[in-house]
């Protein structure tokens, strides 16, 4: 698949997660986990969500992560939910279309334009996952990396 980048300035976005550091192999079962808590929480706290998509921003390379929902607004703790947002900042970002098993090509065009491109990256990155579909052809994902 082919991969337009663009360097955007994004504002900060609100976001609902639960923090998970744990190793990549277990990311999977510790996200599922942690979009569960979330969507419970947002379930009993109607206003907080209008269209917020499931995102995962990552921190580092450990990973350690926020796994949530991005939301309308701030809002006081509860339990393993607790108020965050994507940070303002500049990104490049791309869309990645079709299942999630080859959303690592997506990263990769993202660092090979940056390469190319002399531009640096400070590790920081996420995913924010559009709206499901049976026919996984339809899914999208942006992928954006915060640049130094």
């Amino acid at each position: 698949m082919a991969y337009d980048i663009e360097v955007v300035d994004g504002a900060e976005q609100p976001t609902a997660v639960v923090a998970v550091d744990t190793t990549w192999p277990e990311l999977p079962a510790a996200a599922g986990a942690a979009f569960d808590d979330v969507w419970a929480f947002l379930r009993s706290n109607e206003g907080l969500r209008t269209d917020g998509h499931n995102v995962i921003l990552y921190l580092d390379g450990q990973p350690h992560a926020e796994v949530g929902v991005i939301v309308t607004g701030g809002f006081p703790d509860a339990g393993r939910v607790t108020a965050s947002a994507l940070p303002a900042a500049t990104v490049a970002r791309t869309v990645h279309r079709g299942s999630y098993e080859h959303l690592a090509d997506a990263h990769q065009a993202v660092h090979s334009w940056c390469s190319a491109n002399g531009r640096a990256m400070t590790g920081v990155r996420w995913e924010i996952y559009g709206d499901w579909h049976e026919d996984e052809s339809l899914l999208e994902t942006e992928v954006a990396w915060v640049l130094s």
